[in-house]
């Protein structure tokens, strides 16, 4: 599991995953390349004693895919004094749509108009007050999985009537958020402590454009806008490392969607033609903080 033998002075990496896809094997590649030395750490044999120490890691790298996996990872290794990256907070945040809604509100991050209702019943009144079109989305969960169009209450009440039979509570609340009239395609910028490492436009079918579901890339020029929302959005939820996706209105206002905490970025880098190291600057951004 040990990449690289360790030498004095030295500061040794963890890199959380259960899953070693692209992403993590470029990160493994970039710490290979400036000889780190790192240890890949499956979640799903990782366990922790209550007390602080007795972790081999100065910093750990979170790409644990699992929201409750990779947030109580987080939250055991920063209570052993384990530098964890990203944050329990950001990763707390950021699989919360509720609370990075609320995390950007707070920062005058612009984002659709959205509610929370705590019922099927009050989801339907929170519609009203929206308007249709709308969306309804898992307050947990990725890749535009489980998001509904709703396009009158008709079809709301089918869809809320499906989820008050489910038995998880929180199953139960309504996040319900303004359908934007887009053009076609929504933006993906990586940010990486506090820079913008570039942008990409993202296609795909209907609603959903993630890459991972087939959706395609093409390079975006990082304007000033894109630049400032996509700093102040990362800064808000607190994350150092973060996929931050934004759409267009058809007047061409900008808006930020959410913010992602464990960034998937080989089609963001392929669509750049390599002119970015993603993970390189992830690991520059791993021994900075290591050395704080």
């Amino acid at each position: 599991m040990s990449a690289t033998s360790q030498r004095p002075g030295e500061s040794r990496i963890a890199v959380l995953a259960s899953r070693v896809g692209a992403d993590e094997k470029r990160l493994f590649d970039a710490l290979d390349r400036r000889g780190v030395p790192f240890e890949h750490v499956d979640t799903r044999r990782l366990w922790f004693r209550a007390g602080p120490g007795g972790l081999p890691w100065d910093v750990a790298l979170n790409r644990e895919i699992g929201q409750v996996r990779a947030a109580y990872a987080a939250r055991c290794l920063a209570s052993a004094g384990v530098e964890v990256v990203n944050s329990v907070d950001a990763t707390e945040v950021c699989g919360d749509k509720w609370r990075t809604t609320t995390a950007l509100e707070a920062a005058a991050v612009p984002t659709p108009r959205t509610a929370l209702a705590l019922t099927p019943q009050a989801t339907l009144d929170a519609l009203e007050a929206i308007g249709y079109p709308a969306l309804i989305k898992p307050l947990v969960g990725s890749w535009g999985r489980l998001v509904a169009h709703l396009p009158d209450r008709v079809s709301a009440e089918g869809v809320l009537e499906y989820l008050a039979a489910l038995p998880g509570p929180q199953s139960h609340l309504g996040y319900v958020q303004e359908l934007i009239d887009k053009p076609g395609r929504d933006i993906r910028a990586v940010v990486v402590g506090g820079q913008v490492l570039g942008a990409v436009y993202r296609t795909g079918e209907a609603l959903r454009t993630n890459v991972a579901l087939g959706g395609k890339t093409r390079p975006c020029e990082v304007t000033p806008e894109i630049n400032k929302f996509s700093i102040d959005a990362a800064a808000a939820v607190g994350a150092d490392i973060a996929g931050v996706d934004l759409i267009e209105d058809r007047d061409g206002r900008l808006l930020v969607l959410e913010v992602n905490h464990r960034v998937e970025f080989t089609g963001f880098q392929s669509a750049l033609a390599s002119e970015v190291d993603v993970a390189g600057h992830i690991v520059d951004h791993l021994l900075e903080r290591a050395q704080r």
